[in-house]
Protein backbone atom coordinates (compact mmCIF):
# COMPACT_ATOMS: atom_id res chain seq x y z
CA UNK A 1 0.00 0.00 0.00
CA UNK A 2 1.34 3.43 -0.89
CA UNK A 3 1.08 6.47 1.35
CA UNK A 4 -1.46 7.89 -1.07
CA UNK A 5 -3.68 4.79 -0.64
CA UNK A 6 -3.51 5.06 3.16
CA UNK A 7 -4.63 8.70 3.24
CA UNK A 8 -7.59 8.26 0.91
CA UNK A 9 -10.95 7.86 2.51
CA UNK A 10 -13.73 5.74 1.18
CA UNK A 11 -16.66 7.78 -0.15
CA UNK A 12 -19.85 7.20 1.78
CA UNK A 13 -23.28 8.43 2.73
CA UNK A 14 -23.23 10.96 5.56
CA UNK A 15 -26.93 11.82 5.96
CA UNK A 16 -30.43 11.52 4.61
CA UNK A 17 -33.70 13.42 4.69
CA UNK A 18 -37.17 12.11 3.87
CA UNK A 19 -39.26 14.34 1.60
CA UNK A 20 -42.98 14.69 2.18
CA UNK A 21 -45.43 16.17 -0.32
CA UNK A 22 -47.74 18.60 1.46
CA UNK A 23 -50.78 20.75 0.67
CA UNK A 24 -49.31 23.92 2.25
CA UNK A 25 -45.57 24.12 2.97
CA UNK A 26 -45.76 27.01 5.43
CA UNK A 27 -48.63 25.53 7.46
CA UNK A 28 -46.98 22.09 7.55
CA UNK A 29 -43.58 23.55 8.51
CA UNK A 30 -45.19 25.47 11.37
CA UNK A 31 -46.85 22.26 12.62
CA UNK A 32 -43.48 20.49 12.66
CA UNK A 33 -41.96 23.49 14.45
CA UNK A 34 -44.71 24.09 17.02
CA UNK A 35 -45.92 20.55 17.73
CA UNK A 36 -42.81 18.45 17.05
CA UNK A 37 -39.95 20.78 17.97
CA UNK A 38 -38.31 21.09 14.53
CA UNK A 39 -36.87 24.37 13.28
CA UNK A 40 -36.41 25.92 9.86
CA UNK A 41 -34.54 28.90 8.52
CA UNK A 42 -36.41 29.71 5.34
CA UNK A 43 -38.91 28.81 2.64
CA UNK A 44 -38.11 28.57 -1.06
CA UNK A 45 -40.51 29.97 -3.62
CA UNK A 46 -43.38 32.44 -3.58
CA UNK A 47 -45.73 31.05 -2.51
CA UNK A 48 -43.54 28.69 -0.45
CA UNK A 49 -42.89 25.46 -2.32
CA UNK A 50 -40.11 23.89 -0.28
CA UNK A 51 -38.70 23.90 3.26
CA UNK A 52 -36.05 21.97 5.16
CA UNK A 53 -36.75 21.31 8.84
CA UNK A 54 -34.16 20.18 11.38
CA UNK A 55 -34.19 18.63 14.82
CA UNK A 56 -31.31 16.96 16.64
CA UNK A 57 -29.16 16.84 13.46
CA UNK A 58 -31.90 15.15 11.42
CA UNK A 59 -33.85 16.76 8.60
CA UNK A 60 -37.26 16.45 6.98
CA UNK A 61 -37.99 18.17 3.69
CA UNK A 62 -41.43 19.44 2.72
CA UNK A 63 -42.38 20.03 -0.92
CA UNK A 64 -45.60 21.51 -2.23
CA UNK A 65 -47.77 18.91 -3.98
CA UNK A 66 -49.19 20.14 -7.29
CA UNK A 67 -52.38 18.21 -6.52
CA UNK A 68 -53.62 17.03 -3.14
CA UNK A 69 -54.28 13.57 -4.61
CA UNK A 70 -50.47 13.23 -4.69
CA UNK A 71 -50.44 13.26 -0.87
CA UNK A 72 -50.74 9.57 0.02
CA UNK A 73 -49.67 8.57 3.52
CA UNK A 74 -48.13 5.08 3.54
CA UNK A 75 -50.78 3.67 5.90
CA UNK A 76 -53.32 4.09 3.07
CA UNK A 77 -51.33 1.58 1.00
CA UNK A 78 -50.10 -0.69 3.83
CA UNK A 79 -52.03 -0.83 7.08
CA UNK A 80 -50.03 0.49 10.03
CA UNK A 81 -47.11 1.74 7.89
CA UNK A 82 -45.30 4.98 8.75
CA UNK A 83 -43.87 7.58 6.41
CA UNK A 84 -40.91 8.35 8.68
CA UNK A 85 -39.36 6.39 11.52
CA UNK A 86 -36.98 8.08 13.95
CA UNK A 87 -34.99 6.16 16.57
CA UNK A 88 -34.90 8.18 19.76
CA UNK A 89 -33.07 8.07 23.09
CA UNK A 90 -36.10 8.62 25.36
CA UNK A 91 -39.46 7.80 23.80
CA UNK A 92 -41.45 8.47 26.96
CA UNK A 93 -40.10 12.00 27.41
CA UNK A 94 -40.66 12.84 23.73
CA UNK A 95 -44.18 11.42 23.92
CA UNK A 96 -44.97 13.68 26.90
CA UNK A 97 -43.39 16.68 25.17
CA UNK A 98 -45.33 16.13 21.93
CA UNK A 99 -48.61 15.69 23.81
CA UNK A 100 -47.96 18.89 25.76
CA UNK A 101 -47.30 20.72 22.47
CA UNK A 102 -50.66 19.54 21.10
CA UNK A 103 -49.33 17.07 18.53
CA UNK A 104 -51.88 14.69 17.05
CA UNK A 105 -51.03 11.28 18.52
CA UNK A 106 -51.59 8.57 15.90
CA UNK A 107 -50.96 5.74 18.36
CA UNK A 108 -50.02 5.67 22.01
CA UNK A 109 -46.68 4.91 23.61
CA UNK A 110 -46.20 1.15 23.97
CA UNK A 111 -43.56 -1.59 23.88
CA UNK A 112 -43.52 -3.42 20.56
CA UNK A 113 -42.91 -7.09 19.78
CA UNK A 114 -39.76 -6.02 17.88
CA UNK A 115 -38.09 -4.49 20.94
CA UNK A 116 -38.89 -0.78 20.78
CA UNK A 117 -40.78 1.60 23.04
CA UNK A 118 -42.69 3.49 20.38
CA UNK A 119 -45.45 5.95 19.57
CA UNK A 120 -46.65 7.72 16.47
CA UNK A 121 -47.80 11.20 15.57
CA UNK A 122 -49.89 12.28 12.59
CA UNK A 123 -49.10 15.52 10.82
CA UNK A 124 -51.67 17.79 9.18
CA UNK A 125 -51.28 16.04 5.81
CA UNK A 126 -52.00 12.64 7.38
CA UNK A 127 -48.45 11.32 7.42
CA UNK A 128 -47.53 9.08 10.34
CA UNK A 129 -44.18 9.71 12.00
CA UNK A 130 -43.12 6.93 14.35
CA UNK A 131 -40.61 7.44 17.13
CA UNK A 132 -39.04 4.41 18.75
CA UNK A 133 -36.48 3.74 21.44
CA UNK A 134 -34.54 0.50 21.09
CA UNK A 135 -35.05 -1.51 24.30
CA UNK A 136 -32.28 -4.01 23.52
CA UNK A 137 -29.46 -2.92 25.82
CA UNK A 138 -26.82 -4.66 23.69
CA UNK A 139 -27.26 -2.44 20.64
Amino acid sequence: MTQNDATMTKPGICGSAPILLVADVETSANYYRDQLGFSYERFWGDPPGFCILDRDNFSVMLALAKETKSIVPHYKAIEGMWNIYFWVTDAESLYKDFKARGASIAYELHDTSYGCREFGVKDIDGYIIALGQNLDKSS
